[in-house]
């Protein structure tokens, strides 16, 4: 990355991470309901794979996937307004944490299903070659995804038909609360892809270079026709796996540990030797979030008469 683009990674870094803290809080205050599921401590993965991509291509996601459509440009405010559960939010407040969706910038959905969101993403990639459209889907997805049958036949279709759709496995050691070395049998979710001949590549997740450079040049390779490529992106979150959690399967000087590579303090070092003014763009995020949060606590609740609009009802 130049000078320029690492400014505006560690941008939206430093953006997802004040975003996700100021949840957590609002949480605690039960402005918030139900449950959240933070990537603090992965924000790398998001800013490398969202800068990577271009405007038209398209991308599906998890119930950790604020991170990820924060990086595609959707404007927070109405990110902050949706998890408020209020009419101004992306999905005007029906959709909450897990399902953020704006099709607009190519978001085609957060899924609360572990690993549901790759097969759609492989669906989406088949209508690209099938109508010979020039985008490519990025699916995001945890290491526990790899254990569903859904990723098997995913990769498979997507190894057989050539389909234009980059695999993106955030692996962060736990699939939930379970190591995810007590329920795989291989070191690396790689080979699972390797397995269906798709170019699979481990990336150092704690890196945005690293990751950016790594889904800059698979999406180039896959626009051009060569077929899927699956990254597994190494990386670790430093909180728990949901509001509350208390992180018994894990100890304290495990997350210490990986404190030390904080991608934002790494990136922050960085720019700073570049002379980069870091305080001047964390002022600027703050109030970004401040305003965020001022818009959605003043929008309007869903009106209860129109609770059925965009509802779906089969025969």
């Amino acid at each position: 990355m130049d000078k320029e683009r690492l400014i505006e990674a560690y941008t939206v870094m430093r953006t997802i991470r004040r975003f996700e803290e100021t949840l957590n809080d609002l949480y605690a205050e039960n402005f918030i309901r139900g449950s959240i599921h933070l990537s603090i401590g992965q924000e790398a993965v998001a800013a490398g794979v969202g800068l990577a991509m271009a405007p038209q291509d398209k991308l599906t996601t998890t119930y950790r996937g604020h991170g990820h459509v924060i990086a595609r440009k959707t404007p927070i405010r109405f990110l902050m307004a949706e998890m408020l559960g209020r009419e101004t939010g992306i999905n005007k407040g029906r959709g909450g944490s897990m399902h953020f969706t704006d099709v607009s910038r190519g978001v085609l959905g957060a899924n609360a299903i572990v690993a549901a969101g790759i097969p759609h993403a492989v669906g989406a990639a088949y209508s690209a070659k099938y109508l010979k459209e020039d985008f490519v889907t990025v699916t995001i997805f945890g290491d526990g995804a790899t254990n569903q049958g859904a990723f098997h036949e995913a990769l498979n279709l997507a190894a057989v038909y050539q389909l234009p759709v980059l695999f993106v496995c955030e692996n962060n050691l736990y699939s939930e609360m379970t190591p995810i070395e007590e329920i795989v049998p291989v070191d690396n979710m790689a080979e699972r892809a390797e397995a269906y001949r798709i170019p699979s590549f481990i990336v150092d997740g704690y890196d945005v270079e690293e990751v950016y450079g790594a889904v800059k040049k698979s999406i180039e390779d896959i626009r051009s026709g060569k077929g899927p490529v699956f990254l597994e992106m190494k990386t670790y979150r430093l909180v728990g796996h949901m509001y509350g959690d208390q992180e018994i399967y894990r100890s304290r000087e495990e997350v210490e540990s990986w404190k030390v590579r904080d991608p934002l303090s790494t990136t922050a070092d960085k720019l700073a030797a570049m002379g980069v003014d870091i305080n001047g763009i964390n002022a600027s995020v703050e109030r970004d979030i401040e305003d965020a949060v001022s818009f959605a606590k003043e929008s309007a609740w869903p009106d209860p008469s129109r609770l059925y609009e965009g509802v779906y009802f089969g025969e």
